[in-house]
């Protein structure tokens, strides 16, 4: 199966909590790639690329998060892979 593209958008108490570390381990763990960062709304705002399967259990600890967390709502928006990404980081807020 092709590999695809999840942009999401988590909202809640999801900034402070150690939620990109925690992206970032769900996302090396499954062996995806791009990137997660803090919007200057208060959400959290990833982009992640690899296999449908993979990509939907990281969709999964999306809506869990860390503890600490609490997930109101997360957008989600599948696209096509652009194979732009060679690992899985954290980027400075928007």
């Amino acid at each position: 199966m092709d590999n695809q593209r999840l942009h999401a958008t988590v909202e809640g108490h999801v900034q402070g909590v150690g939620f990109r570390y925690f992206v970032v381990e769900k996302a090396h763990t499954l062996k995806l790639t791009g990137w997660v960062r803090n919007s200057f709304d208060g959400a959290v705002e990833v982009v992640a690329e690899g296999n449908p399967s993979d990509l939907e259990r990281l969709l999964t600890f999306l809506n869990v998060g860390p503890s600490g967390s609490h997930v109101i709502n997360v957008d989600s928006e599948w696209l096509a892979a652009q194979n732009t990404f060679t690992l899985f980081s954290i980027r400075h807020s928007e």
